[in-house]
C-alpha cells in the first residue's frame, strides 16, 4: 500500500519502504518505550534500527535534522527530542513499536504518554556520561509497577567510554539483576580518527553462546568462535550471568545442581532468562554502537524473545460513563472495543492526528465509535463525549502515515481528522461507551503570561492555544480575572519555548510579560472616613454626604456593612447606595489596585438633599468616605501563601532547605524520610516566591526534584516589598 505523507518533513523524505506491518495476533506485538536522559542516543538507536530492518532506505542523523522520530521543527532546530514519536519495525512475524521519548525533564508529559502505550522499557545509558538522577527515579517508578526493563549501553566508541564501569554503575543504582548478555570487542583505532574517538567497537561476545558476532564487514554479523585472549573475560562474566539467571529460575533445584557441578544446557538458560525478563525480575544489558550497527540484531532479538507481548501486560481499569466499574479488560481482538488516545498533535496538512493504543477489541476503518474524556477539567479539558466515525487508520512512522486495514488489541495506530479526540480520551464502542482510568500526569508549575502581539493575532492565538491544549495535558491555560493576564502553565522553560514555536508556526505572534500575583489589601487600623459629593451641573445637582467607621476584621471574615444611622440623616432608600459604593471601591482597591478584604464598614451619619440627592450621589460619597478612611489608617498589602510539598533525593535536602528559608521567605513545617533515599519537605511559601520555582528547583536538584502547591491563606507582605508593588502598580 502506498505511503501517505503528512507533508514534506525530512524524516518522510528519505522514504519509508514497503507496506505497513499488520498483525492479527496480539502475541506478535511488542510495545517498547526508550527512556534515558537527553543526548544518550535514543533517537540515533531508533533510526539505525529502522534502517537495519529496511523500514527506511537510509538512516538520518540528529545533527542533520533528518531522523524519523525527531520530525518536529523545534526538535530539528534544537537537535533534541521534544515529543513522543513512534517507529514500528517488523522482525520476522513480530511487530515492534518503538516509542522514542524526550530525555529532557520539561517533556515528562511525553515520556508519561510513552510509558502508558508501552509494555516494556529500554533504558539507554551512555558509556561516557553515565546516567542522571531522573533516570534512576524513572527506573524505580517502572519497578513499582513491575514493568519489564532492559538496558542498552551506547557511545562505546568514544575515547572516554567504559563499558565495565557503566555496567557496575547500573548494578549499583538499578540492582543486582542487571547483567550483560554480551561483551564488546574493540578493534584498532584508525590513524585519521577524531580526537575524541576511542577504539572502534567491531563485535560482541555472546556470553551464553560463547560466540563472537563480528560486524567488521557486514550486518547481520558473521559468527565465529572467540579468540584465546577473550577466554578469561568470557568465563568470569559468563559465570556471573549464569548464576544471575539461575537465581531467577522457577526451577528451585537448578541452583543446587549448578553449584554441585552439573552443566546447565544453553536452552534451559535461555528459556529461564526470557521468563525472568518478561516478568521484570532480570534486566539484560546489551552493548550497542548504533552508527556501525553493532548490537542492533541483539537488541531486536532480545525484545522479540524476552519482552512481553501485550496479553502478558496488566491493562488499566475501565468504568462506564457514570463511573460504574466494569469487568477487567483482556487483550482480546474479539473483545469489546477499548482504546486510548495517548498523544494528539495538529499537523499543518491533515489536521488533528491522534496516536491510539488499542487495549481490547479491534479498531477498523469506517467504524462508529464513542470518544469520551473525563476528569481533566482542571487542566482545561472539560468533560466531553461524542460519537464519531473513524474513516481511516494509519501506522505512523514518525510523521509519515501508512494506511492499514485494522488495529488489533495490543497494537498502536493513528487516526486523523477526529473532531473531539484529545490526549487521554477513551475510544470505545458507540453502543457501549467506556472510560479508561487516566494515567498520572505531572502538574505544570511554571506560569508564563502571554499576550497577542497585535489585536489581529488574538483570534489566531485563541484557536492555536485550544489545539495545543487538546494535545498536551501538561499545558494549562488560565485567564486570571483579577490580574487580567492570560497565563500558560508549563513544565519549564524548554516546554514553554516549544509551545511558543508552535503558536508562531500557526500564525500567532505573541509577547510575554511578567507574572502578576493576585494580592489583597486590608486596613492597617481602624479609622473614620468622611465622604462629601456635592456637584451642580446643567441645573441638576448631586448631593450626598456620609460618615463611616472602618475596622479591620480577622483573616477570612470578608466584608461586613453595618447601618447605625439615626434620625434619618441618610434616608433609608439611600443606605443600600452607600453600601454599593463602598463595595465597588473595595473591589477596585485603595492602594495598589487589589481587592480590599476583611473589613467592617459602619455608616454612622450623613446628609441628604430633598431634590439633588440620588442613588449615584450616595454611591460616590460612600466610595469617597472609604478612601478618606484609608488615607488615615493606612493599607496593608496581603500576599497569598501556599502549602508546598517538595520531593527530592536525600543528597539535595540541605540546598533546598536553605533556598526555601532564605531567599523564598518560606517556613519549613517538617521533613519526612521516604523510601528510595528521598525526602519530602513541607513548607509554607509566599506565592510571589514560587513564580519560577519549577525552573530553580530543577536546577538545584539536577532535574530530580518535584513539588506541589496548594493555596493556604493571605498574610501581610513585608513593608519594603509592598512599597515596590505600589510603585510598580502606579507605573502601570
Amino acid at each position: 500500500m502506498a505511503q501517505k505523507s503528512t507533508g514534506p518533513q525530512k524524516g518522510a523524505e528519505k522514504g519509508v519502504t514497503g507496506p505497513a506491518p499488520v498483525v492479527t495476533n496480539p502475541s506478535n506485538v511488542r510495545n517498547v518505550v526508550l527512556v534515558g536522559h537527553s543526548g544518550v542516543g535514543k533517537t540515533t538507536l531508533v533510526e539505525e534500527l529502522l534502517a537495519a530492518t529496511g523500514t527506511v532506505t537510509r538512516a538520518g542523523t540528529v545533527a542533520d535534522g533528518t531522523t524519523v522520530t525527531d520530525h518536529d521543527p523545534t526538535a530539528v532546530r534544537q537537535q533534541r527530542s521534544v515529543c513522543l514519536a513512534t517507529a514500528p519495525v517488523l522482525v520476522g512475524d513480530v511487530k515492534i513499536n518503538f516509542l522514542d521519548t524526550p530525555g529532557y525533564s520539561d517533556f515528562v508529559g511525553e515520556l508519561r504518554a510513552g510509558l502508558r502505550a508501552a509494555d516494556a522499557a529500554l533504558f539507554v545509558v551512555s558509556a561516557v556520561d553515565g546516567m542522571d538522577a531522573a533516570t534512576v527515579a524513572l527506573w524505580d517508578e517502572c519497578a513499582a509497577v513491575d514493568m519489564p526493563r532492559g538496558v542498552v549501553v551506547t557511545r562505546l566508541d568514544h575515547q572516554r567510554a567504559d563499558f565495565e564501569e557503566t555496567v557496575a554503575l547500573c548494578q549499583r543504582v538499578f540492582g543486582d539483576g542487571v547483567l550483560p548478555l554480551y561483551l564488546p570487542v574493540h578493534g584498532e583505532r584508525p590513524a585519521d580518527a577524531p580526537d575524541d574517538a576511542g577504539e572502534p567497537v567491531v563485535g560482541l561476545i555472546g556470553l551464553l553462546t560463547q560466540q563472537v558476532f563480528d560486524y567488521t564487514e557486514q550486518y547481520p554479523p558473521v559468527v565465529h568462535p572467540p579468540e584465546p585472549a577473550h577466554t578469561e573475560a568470557i568465563e568470569e562474566a559468563r559465570n556471573a550471568l549464569i548464576e544471575g539467571i539461575i537465581a531467577e529460575s522457577e526451577d528451585e533445584t537448578l541452583m543446587d545442581r549448578y553449584l554441585g557441578g552439573e552443566e546447565v544446557d544453553e536452552a534451559t538458560l535461555i528459556t529461564d532468562l526470557e521468563k525472568a525478563v518478561a516478568r521484570g525480575s532480570f534486566f539484560p544489558v546489551i552493548p550497542v554502537n548504533a552508527p556501525s550497527r553493532v548490537g542492533l540484531d541483539a537488541v531486536l532479538s532480545g525484545i522479540v524473545r524476552g519482552f512481553p507481548a501485550p496479553p502478558e501486560h496488566t491493562l488499566p481499569a475501565v468504568t462506564g460513563l457514570d463511573g460504574t466499574p466494569r469487568d477487567p479488560l483482556r487483550c482480546d481482538p474479539a473483545g469489546p472495543l477499548v482504546a486510548e488516545v495517548v498523544k494528539t498533535t495538529i499537523d499543518p496538512y491533515v489536521g488533528r492526528v491522534s496516536l491510539v493504543r488499542v487495549f481490547s477489541g479491534t479498531l477498523t476503518p469506517e467504524t462508529a465509535v464513542h470518544v469520551g474524556g473525563h476528569g481533566l477539567a482542571e487542566r482545561g479539558h472539560p468533560d466531553h463525549d461524542a460519537d464519531e466515525r473513524i474513516t481511516h487508520l494509519y501506522s505512523p512512522v514518525g510523521s509519515a502515515l501508512r494506511e492499514v486495514a485494522q488495529c488489533v488489541a495490543g497494537d498502536l495506530c493513528a487516526i486523523t481528522k477526529s473532531g473531539t479526540a484529545e490526549t487521554g480520551d477513551t475510544i470505545s464502542a458507540k453502543d457501549d461507551p467506556l472510560l479508561i482510568e487516566p494515567w498520572e500526569m505531572p502538574e505544570p508549575l511554571l506560569p508564563v503570561a502571554i499576550v497577542a502581539h497585535t489585536r489581529s493575532d488574538e483570534d489566531t492565538l485563541a484557536k492555536n492555544l485550544a489545539k495545543l491544549i487538546a494535545g498536551d495535558p501538561t499545558l494549562r491555560l488560565e485567564r486570571n480575572a483579577e490580574t487580567g493576564q492570560m497565563v500558560l502553565w508549563c513544565m519549564g522553560e524548554a516546554h514553554a519555548d516549544v509551545v511558543f514555536d508552535r503558536l508562531r508556526a500557526g500564525g500567532a505572534e505573541i509577547d510575554t510579560e511578567p507574572i502578576r500575583v493576585a494580592l489583597r489589601e486590608t486596613f492597617s487600623a481602624p479609622a473614620g472616613g468622611h465622604g462629601r459629593h456635592v456637584k451642580q451641573s446643567g441645573g441638576h445637582g448631586q448631593y450626598a454626604v456620609c460618615d463611616i467607621e472602618v475596622e479591620p476584621l480577622p483573616a477570612g471574615s470578608g466584608f461586613e456593612f453595618v447601618d447605625k444611622v439615626v434620625g434619618g440623616a441618610v434616608p433609608r432608600n439611600y443606605i443600600p447606595s452607600v453600601e454599593k459604593g463602598v463595595a465597588a471601591q473595595l473591589s477596585h482597591g485603595l492602594a495598589a489596585g487589589f481587592p480590599v478584604v476583611d473589613v467592617r464598614v459602619t455608616l454612622t451619619d450623613g446628609k441628604a438633599h430633598s431634590v439633588d440627592s440620588s442613588d449615584a450621589a450616595f454611591q460616590t460619597a460612600g466610595a469617597l468616605a472609604l478612601r478618606d478612611a484609608a488615607e488615615k489608617a493606612g493599607i496593608t498589602l496581603l500576599e497569598p501563601v501556599d502549602d508546598v510539598s517538595v520531593l527530592i533525593p536525600d543528597n539535595h535536602v540541605g540546598p533546598v532547605l536553605s533556598d526555601l528559608t532564605g531567599g523564598r521567605r518560606g517556613r519549613v513545617l517538617g521533613t519526612e524520610q521516604l523510601a528510595g533515599d528521598r525526602t519530602m519537605i513541607r513548607a509554607e511559601v509566599p506565592a510571589t516566591e514560587l513564580v519560577r520555582y519549577a525552573v530553580e528547583l530543577r536546577s538545584t536538584t539536577s532535574g530530580t526534584g518535584s513539588f506541589t502547591r496548594t493555596f493556604s491563606r493571605y498574610e501581610p507582605m513585608p513593608a519594603h516589598l509592598a512599597e515596590s508593588v505600589r510603585k510598580e502598580q502606579a507605573a502601570h
